[in-house]
Protein backbone atom coordinates (compact mmCIF):
# COMPACT_ATOMS: atom_id res chain seq x y z
CA UNK A 1 0.00 0.00 0.00
CA UNK A 2 1.33 3.40 -0.95
CA UNK A 3 2.33 5.21 2.07
CA UNK A 4 0.67 8.72 2.39
CA UNK A 5 3.10 11.22 3.69
CA UNK A 6 2.34 14.28 6.16
CA UNK A 7 1.56 17.17 3.71
CA UNK A 8 -0.45 14.85 1.41
CA UNK A 9 -2.88 13.74 4.50
CA UNK A 10 -2.97 17.57 5.61
CA UNK A 11 -3.91 18.25 1.80
CA UNK A 12 -6.70 15.48 1.59
CA UNK A 13 -8.26 16.69 4.74
CA UNK A 14 -8.32 19.86 3.33
CA UNK A 15 -9.43 19.16 -0.35
CA UNK A 16 -12.18 16.68 2.20
CA UNK A 17 -13.50 19.45 4.04
CA UNK A 18 -13.83 22.23 1.44
CA UNK A 19 -15.91 19.23 -0.55
CA UNK A 20 -17.98 18.79 2.52
CA UNK A 21 -19.24 22.39 2.91
CA UNK A 22 -20.21 22.31 -0.62
CA UNK A 23 -21.43 18.87 -0.19
CA UNK A 24 -23.84 20.32 3.09
CA UNK A 25 -26.69 21.40 1.79
CA UNK A 26 -27.32 24.93 1.68
CA UNK A 27 -30.62 24.84 3.18
CA UNK A 28 -29.48 23.60 6.21
CA UNK A 29 -28.84 27.40 7.45
CA UNK A 30 -32.03 28.72 5.80
CA UNK A 31 -35.14 29.95 7.33
CA UNK A 32 -38.54 29.61 5.78
CA UNK A 33 -39.60 33.76 4.95
CA UNK A 34 -43.46 33.90 4.38
CA UNK A 35 -44.97 37.29 3.49
CA UNK A 36 -48.52 37.19 4.25
CA UNK A 37 -51.09 39.47 2.84
CA UNK A 38 -54.16 40.85 3.88
CA UNK A 39 -56.73 43.81 4.59
CA UNK A 40 -55.36 45.25 7.85
CA UNK A 41 -57.13 48.75 7.65
CA UNK A 42 -60.62 49.60 7.62
CA UNK A 43 -63.55 47.97 7.29
CA UNK A 44 -61.91 45.02 6.12
CA UNK A 45 -59.47 45.21 9.38
CA UNK A 46 -61.47 42.55 11.03
CA UNK A 47 -60.94 39.99 8.77
CA UNK A 48 -57.42 40.43 8.68
CA UNK A 49 -57.13 40.66 11.99
CA UNK A 50 -58.66 37.24 12.00
CA UNK A 51 -56.59 35.66 9.69
CA UNK A 52 -53.67 36.94 11.43
CA UNK A 53 -54.50 35.38 14.54
CA UNK A 54 -55.09 31.87 12.75
CA UNK A 55 -51.59 32.50 11.23
CA UNK A 56 -49.89 32.55 14.66
CA UNK A 57 -51.78 30.15 16.06
CA UNK A 58 -50.54 27.57 13.34
CA UNK A 59 -47.08 29.03 14.05
CA UNK A 60 -48.05 27.78 17.58
CA UNK A 61 -48.84 24.52 16.54
CA UNK A 62 -46.23 23.78 14.74
CA UNK A 63 -43.06 24.89 17.33
CA UNK A 64 -43.01 28.20 15.62
CA UNK A 65 -41.03 26.56 12.90
CA UNK A 66 -42.26 25.59 9.55
CA UNK A 67 -41.35 22.49 8.07
CA UNK A 68 -38.90 22.30 10.99
CA UNK A 69 -36.98 25.45 9.90
CA UNK A 70 -36.68 28.68 11.60
CA UNK A 71 -39.60 31.26 10.45
CA UNK A 72 -40.27 34.60 9.76
CA UNK A 73 -43.70 35.61 8.70
CA UNK A 74 -43.85 39.53 7.68
CA UNK A 75 -47.65 40.66 7.56
CA UNK A 76 -48.18 43.73 4.89
CA UNK A 77 -51.58 45.98 4.60
CA UNK A 78 -53.08 45.66 0.88
CA UNK A 79 -55.85 48.51 1.82
CA UNK A 80 -58.19 46.74 -0.13
CA UNK A 81 -56.91 48.32 -3.01
CA UNK A 82 -55.08 45.91 -6.15
CA UNK A 83 -52.35 48.52 -6.64
CA UNK A 84 -51.39 48.89 -3.04
CA UNK A 85 -51.47 45.05 -2.80
CA UNK A 86 -49.10 44.36 -5.88
CA UNK A 87 -46.74 47.31 -4.43
CA UNK A 88 -46.70 44.89 -0.65
CA UNK A 89 -45.91 42.06 -2.57
CA UNK A 90 -43.21 43.19 -4.92
CA UNK A 91 -41.53 44.70 -1.91
CA UNK A 92 -42.32 41.50 -0.10
CA UNK A 93 -40.51 39.17 -3.22
CA UNK A 94 -37.93 41.52 -4.17
CA UNK A 95 -36.46 43.12 -0.92
CA UNK A 96 -37.74 40.69 2.11
CA UNK A 97 -37.20 37.92 -0.65
CA UNK A 98 -39.96 35.74 0.39
CA UNK A 99 -40.27 32.12 0.07
CA UNK A 100 -43.93 32.22 -0.31
CA UNK A 101 -46.71 35.04 0.01
CA UNK A 102 -49.95 33.89 0.82
CA UNK A 103 -53.00 35.64 2.44
CA UNK A 104 -55.55 37.73 0.10
CA UNK A 105 -59.11 38.75 0.86
CA UNK A 106 -60.25 40.36 -2.09
CA UNK A 107 -60.17 39.02 -5.54
CA UNK A 108 -59.39 42.21 -7.33
CA UNK A 109 -56.42 42.65 -4.76
CA UNK A 110 -55.39 38.73 -5.75
CA UNK A 111 -56.06 39.35 -9.77
CA UNK A 112 -53.10 41.83 -9.28
CA UNK A 113 -50.85 40.16 -6.70
CA UNK A 114 -50.85 36.73 -7.66
CA UNK A 115 -49.20 36.92 -11.75
CA UNK A 116 -46.78 39.25 -10.34
CA UNK A 117 -45.28 36.82 -7.34
CA UNK A 118 -45.81 33.94 -9.53
CA UNK A 119 -43.77 35.64 -12.33
CA UNK A 120 -41.24 35.95 -10.20
CA UNK A 121 -40.99 32.32 -9.24
CA UNK A 122 -42.41 32.79 -6.00
CA UNK A 123 -44.89 30.13 -4.22
CA UNK A 124 -48.30 32.46 -4.12
CA UNK A 125 -50.69 30.87 -1.66
CA UNK A 126 -53.95 32.08 -1.80
CA UNK A 127 -56.36 32.04 1.62
CA UNK A 128 -59.49 33.48 0.58
CA UNK A 129 -59.70 34.81 -2.67
CA UNK A 130 -60.72 32.62 -5.57
CA UNK A 131 -60.87 34.42 -8.85
CA UNK A 132 -62.37 32.30 -11.79
CA UNK A 133 -59.35 33.19 -13.66
CA UNK A 134 -56.97 31.79 -11.42
CA UNK A 135 -58.66 28.47 -11.84
CA UNK A 136 -58.89 28.39 -15.59
CA UNK A 137 -56.61 30.06 -17.84
CA UNK A 138 -54.39 31.71 -15.90
CA UNK A 139 -53.47 28.65 -13.46
CA UNK A 140 -50.35 28.32 -12.36
CA UNK A 141 -48.35 25.90 -10.72
CA UNK A 142 -46.63 28.21 -7.94
CA UNK A 143 -50.56 28.73 -7.41
CA UNK A 144 -52.30 27.36 -5.05
CA UNK A 145 -55.46 27.80 -2.82
CA UNK A 146 -56.84 26.77 0.41
CA UNK A 147 -60.02 28.22 0.23
CA UNK A 148 -62.30 27.57 -2.72
CA UNK A 149 -63.16 29.11 -6.09
CA UNK A 150 -65.44 31.74 -5.80
CA UNK A 151 -68.52 30.64 -7.99
CA UNK A 152 -68.29 27.06 -6.36
CA UNK A 153 -70.16 28.18 -2.63
CA UNK A 154 -73.08 30.27 -4.70
CA UNK A 155 -73.37 26.73 -6.81
CA UNK A 156 -74.20 24.91 -3.86
CA UNK A 157 -76.70 27.94 -2.63
CA UNK A 158 -78.48 28.01 -6.12
CA UNK A 159 -78.27 24.32 -5.62
CA UNK A 160 -80.28 24.46 -2.69
CA UNK A 161 -82.98 26.82 -3.52
CA UNK A 162 -83.48 25.10 -6.75
CA UNK A 163 -84.32 22.06 -5.00
CA UNK A 164 -86.41 24.17 -2.31
CA UNK A 165 -88.41 25.08 -5.17
CA UNK A 166 -88.35 28.68 -4.99
CA UNK A 167 -88.04 31.22 -7.81
CA UNK A 168 -88.47 35.20 -8.69
CA UNK A 169 -85.08 35.17 -6.25
CA UNK A 170 -83.44 38.52 -6.37
CA UNK A 171 -79.51 38.54 -5.96
CA UNK A 172 -77.19 41.63 -5.13
CA UNK A 173 -73.45 41.62 -4.63
CA UNK A 174 -70.75 44.37 -4.37
CA UNK A 175 -69.66 45.34 -8.14
CA UNK A 176 -66.19 44.04 -7.89
CA UNK A 177 -64.29 40.75 -9.63
CA UNK A 178 -66.18 38.25 -6.45
CA UNK A 179 -69.31 39.91 -6.42
CA UNK A 180 -69.83 39.28 -10.62
CA UNK A 181 -68.20 35.50 -9.65
CA UNK A 182 -70.50 34.78 -7.02
CA UNK A 183 -73.97 35.50 -8.61
CA UNK A 184 -72.20 33.89 -12.04
CA UNK A 185 -71.86 30.73 -9.77
CA UNK A 186 -75.60 31.27 -8.24
CA UNK A 187 -77.30 31.13 -11.60
CA UNK A 188 -75.27 28.22 -12.72
CA UNK A 189 -77.15 25.94 -10.61
CA UNK A 190 -80.24 28.07 -9.79
CA UNK A 191 -82.62 27.61 -12.64
CA UNK A 192 -85.98 29.70 -11.65
CA UNK A 193 -86.58 33.27 -12.81
CA UNK A 194 -84.38 36.14 -11.40
CA UNK A 195 -86.61 38.60 -10.43
CA UNK A 196 -83.36 41.36 -10.55
CA UNK A 197 -79.52 41.72 -10.18
CA UNK A 198 -77.97 44.87 -8.60
CA UNK A 199 -74.54 45.25 -8.06
CA UNK A 200 -73.68 47.96 -5.34
CA UNK A 201 -70.29 50.11 -4.55
CA UNK A 202 -67.77 48.54 -2.81
CA UNK A 203 -67.70 49.33 0.93
CA UNK A 204 -71.33 51.29 0.46
CA UNK A 205 -72.28 52.06 4.14
CA UNK A 206 -76.15 52.75 2.94
CA UNK A 207 -78.19 50.39 0.90
CA UNK A 208 -81.53 52.08 1.60
CA UNK A 209 -82.29 53.00 -1.59
CA UNK A 210 -81.58 49.68 -3.27
CA UNK A 211 -84.13 48.23 -0.30
CA UNK A 212 -86.82 50.00 -1.72
CA UNK A 213 -85.79 48.97 -5.18
CA UNK A 214 -86.14 45.44 -3.78
CA UNK A 215 -89.53 46.13 -2.21
CA UNK A 216 -91.16 47.67 -5.36
CA UNK A 217 -89.97 44.32 -7.01
CA UNK A 218 -91.69 41.88 -4.57
CA UNK A 219 -89.57 38.82 -5.17
CA UNK A 220 -90.20 35.70 -3.31
CA UNK A 221 -86.67 35.27 -1.71
CA UNK A 222 -83.49 37.31 -1.91
CA UNK A 223 -79.77 36.06 -2.17
CA UNK A 224 -77.08 38.31 -1.34
CA UNK A 225 -73.32 38.13 -1.51
CA UNK A 226 -71.74 41.28 1.53
CA UNK A 227 -68.72 40.02 3.13
CA UNK A 228 -67.02 41.67 6.36
CA UNK A 229 -68.59 45.10 7.57
CA UNK A 230 -70.18 45.46 4.17
CA UNK A 231 -72.57 42.24 5.32
CA UNK A 232 -72.79 44.19 9.20
CA UNK A 233 -74.62 47.06 7.28
CA UNK A 234 -76.61 45.31 4.55
CA UNK A 235 -77.91 42.88 7.77
CA UNK A 236 -78.81 45.71 10.12
CA UNK A 237 -80.64 47.60 7.32
CA UNK A 238 -82.42 45.05 6.04
CA UNK A 239 -83.89 43.76 9.91
CA UNK A 240 -84.41 47.70 10.05
CA UNK A 241 -86.39 48.13 6.64
CA UNK A 242 -88.88 45.12 8.19
CA UNK A 243 -87.55 43.51 4.97
CA UNK A 244 -86.40 39.85 7.15
CA UNK A 245 -90.16 38.38 7.43
CA UNK A 246 -91.46 39.90 4.18
CA UNK A 247 -88.35 38.42 2.00
CA UNK A 248 -87.05 35.40 2.69
CA UNK A 249 -82.85 35.87 3.18
CA UNK A 250 -80.41 33.87 1.82
CA UNK A 251 -76.66 34.26 1.32
CA UNK A 252 -72.78 33.45 1.36
CA UNK A 253 -70.34 34.81 3.22
CA UNK A 254 -72.37 37.26 4.43
CA UNK A 255 -73.68 36.15 7.86
CA UNK A 256 -70.27 34.30 9.82
CA UNK A 257 -68.41 34.33 13.18
CA UNK A 258 -67.19 38.00 12.55
CA UNK A 259 -70.37 39.55 11.60
CA UNK A 260 -72.57 37.88 14.07
CA UNK A 261 -71.23 39.74 17.29
CA UNK A 262 -72.27 43.07 15.25
CA UNK A 263 -76.05 42.07 14.09
CA UNK A 264 -76.79 39.57 17.34
CA UNK A 265 -79.96 38.20 17.02
CA UNK A 266 -80.55 39.96 13.33
CA UNK A 267 -79.16 37.27 11.84
CA UNK A 268 -80.96 34.15 13.60
CA UNK A 269 -82.72 31.91 10.97
CA UNK A 270 -80.16 33.05 8.05
CA UNK A 271 -79.03 30.19 5.71
CA UNK A 272 -75.71 30.16 4.30
CA UNK A 273 -73.50 27.97 2.36
CA UNK A 274 -69.96 26.94 2.75
CA UNK A 275 -67.72 24.29 2.68
CA UNK A 276 -65.99 24.92 6.09
CA UNK A 277 -68.11 25.30 9.81
CA UNK A 278 -66.86 25.58 13.47
CA UNK A 279 -68.81 22.39 14.43
CA UNK A 280 -67.54 20.34 11.70
CA UNK A 281 -66.18 17.06 14.22
CA UNK A 282 -62.70 16.58 12.37
CA UNK A 283 -59.76 16.04 14.85
CA UNK A 284 -57.89 19.26 12.91
CA UNK A 285 -60.54 21.52 13.42
CA UNK A 286 -61.33 20.53 16.96
CA UNK A 287 -58.34 21.35 17.94
CA UNK A 288 -58.25 24.82 15.70
CA UNK A 289 -61.69 25.79 17.11
CA UNK A 290 -60.97 24.93 20.48
CA UNK A 291 -57.29 26.26 20.70
CA UNK A 292 -58.00 29.78 19.15
CA UNK A 293 -60.80 30.31 21.07
CA UNK A 294 -58.06 29.78 24.42
CA UNK A 295 -55.84 32.37 22.61
CA UNK A 296 -57.87 34.89 21.72
CA UNK A 297 -60.08 35.30 25.26
CA UNK A 298 -63.30 32.96 23.62
CA UNK A 299 -63.83 34.75 20.27
CA UNK A 300 -64.68 31.70 17.54
CA UNK A 301 -62.76 31.82 14.26
CA UNK A 302 -63.88 32.08 11.39
CA UNK A 303 -63.75 30.61 7.93
CA UNK A 304 -61.44 33.09 6.90
CA UNK A 305 -59.24 31.93 9.94
CA UNK A 306 -59.57 28.62 8.92
CA UNK A 307 -58.27 29.03 5.39
CA UNK A 308 -55.23 30.89 6.40
CA UNK A 309 -54.23 28.15 9.32
CA UNK A 310 -54.60 25.59 6.90
CA UNK A 311 -52.36 27.94 4.55
CA UNK A 312 -49.53 27.86 7.16
CA UNK A 313 -49.89 23.61 7.22
CA UNK A 314 -49.92 23.28 3.44
CA UNK A 315 -46.90 25.28 3.37
CA UNK A 316 -45.34 23.13 6.15
CA UNK A 317 -46.02 20.08 4.47
CA UNK A 318 -44.45 20.94 1.29
CA UNK A 319 -41.25 22.52 3.09
CA UNK A 320 -40.83 19.03 5.35
CA UNK A 321 -41.50 17.04 2.26
CA UNK A 322 -38.47 18.73 0.88
CA UNK A 323 -36.48 18.16 4.05
CA UNK A 324 -36.18 22.01 3.97
CA UNK A 325 -34.63 22.43 0.70
CA UNK A 326 -36.42 25.94 0.04
CA UNK A 327 -34.68 25.25 -4.13
CA UNK A 328 -36.44 22.10 -4.74
CA UNK A 329 -39.75 24.16 -6.09
CA UNK A 330 -40.98 21.30 -7.76
CA UNK A 331 -40.82 19.04 -4.93
CA UNK A 332 -42.61 21.39 -3.09
CA UNK A 333 -44.90 21.45 -5.90
CA UNK A 334 -45.81 17.25 -6.02
CA UNK A 335 -45.89 17.52 -1.96
CA UNK A 336 -48.89 20.63 -1.70
CA UNK A 337 -50.53 18.64 -4.69
CA UNK A 338 -51.08 15.91 -2.15
CA UNK A 339 -52.94 18.02 0.42
CA UNK A 340 -51.09 15.84 3.14
CA UNK A 341 -52.00 17.47 5.89
CA UNK A 342 -54.65 17.63 8.76
CA UNK A 343 -56.91 20.35 7.29
CA UNK A 344 -59.76 22.21 9.72
CA UNK A 345 -62.40 21.13 6.63
CA UNK A 346 -61.29 17.26 7.03
CA UNK A 347 -59.95 15.54 3.60
CA UNK A 348 -59.70 16.59 0.84
CA UNK A 349 -58.26 16.74 -2.51
CA UNK A 350 -56.59 19.10 -5.17
CA UNK A 351 -58.16 19.25 -8.64
CA UNK A 352 -55.07 19.63 -11.29
CA UNK A 353 -55.80 23.69 -11.09
CA UNK A 354 -54.72 23.62 -7.44
CA UNK A 355 -57.96 24.95 -6.15
CA UNK A 356 -59.65 22.22 -3.67
CA UNK A 357 -62.19 19.56 -4.38
CA UNK A 358 -64.28 19.65 -1.06
CA UNK A 359 -67.70 19.40 0.46
CA UNK A 360 -69.98 22.51 0.64
CA UNK A 361 -72.90 22.45 3.39
CA UNK A 362 -75.69 24.74 4.28
CA UNK A 363 -75.34 26.57 7.43
CA UNK A 364 -77.93 27.74 9.86
CA UNK A 365 -77.38 30.55 12.65
CA UNK A 366 -79.22 29.25 15.25
CA UNK A 367 -79.48 30.09 19.06
CA UNK A 368 -76.62 30.33 21.16
CA UNK A 369 -75.64 28.27 24.65
CA UNK A 370 -77.70 30.84 26.27
CA UNK A 371 -80.55 34.14 26.31
CA UNK A 372 -77.36 36.54 25.93
CA UNK A 373 -74.97 34.48 23.81
CA UNK A 374 -74.64 35.12 20.10
CA UNK A 375 -76.42 32.80 17.38
CA UNK A 376 -73.78 30.51 15.90
CA UNK A 377 -73.46 28.74 12.54
CA UNK A 378 -74.22 25.32 12.48
CA UNK A 379 -74.30 22.50 9.37
CA UNK A 380 -78.02 21.85 8.50
CA UNK A 381 -76.97 19.30 5.65
CA UNK A 382 -74.62 18.74 2.71
CA UNK A 383 -75.26 19.94 -0.32
CA UNK A 384 -72.15 18.98 -2.38
CA UNK A 385 -69.84 16.52 -2.07
CA UNK A 386 -66.16 16.38 -3.26
CA UNK A 387 -67.45 19.25 -5.46
CA UNK A 388 -64.80 20.71 -8.07
CA UNK A 389 -64.86 24.26 -9.34
CA UNK A 390 -66.19 24.71 -12.97
CA UNK A 391 -62.79 26.26 -14.94
CA UNK A 392 -60.40 23.40 -13.83
CA UNK A 393 -61.06 22.66 -17.89
CA UNK A 394 -59.56 26.10 -19.30
CA UNK A 395 -56.71 25.38 -17.06
CA UNK A 396 -53.68 23.57 -18.97
CA UNK A 397 -51.68 22.55 -16.39
CA UNK A 398 -51.24 18.57 -16.68
CA UNK A 399 -49.94 16.14 -13.68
Amino acid sequence: MKKTTGSTLAALVAAAALSMSFAAPAFAQQKVKIGFISTFSGPGGVIGADMKNAVELALDHLGRKVGGLETEVIYGDDQQKPDVGKQVSDEMVKKHQVNFVAGVIWSNVMLAVAPSVTNAGTFMIGTNAGPHQLAGEACNELFFTTSWQNDQTPEAMGKYMQDAGLNDVYLMAPNYAAGKDMLTGFKRTFKGRIAGEVYTTVNQPDYQAELAQLRAKNPKAVMVFYPGGMGINFLKQYSQAGLRGQFPLYSVYTVDELSIPAVKHAALGQLETRYWSQDLKNEANVKFVGDFRKKYDGKTPSFYGAQSYDGILLIDSAVRAVKGDLANKKGMIAAMRKADFKSTRGKFTYGHNHFPIQNFYLLKAVAGASATADPVMEVQKTVFTNYKDSYGGHCAMKW
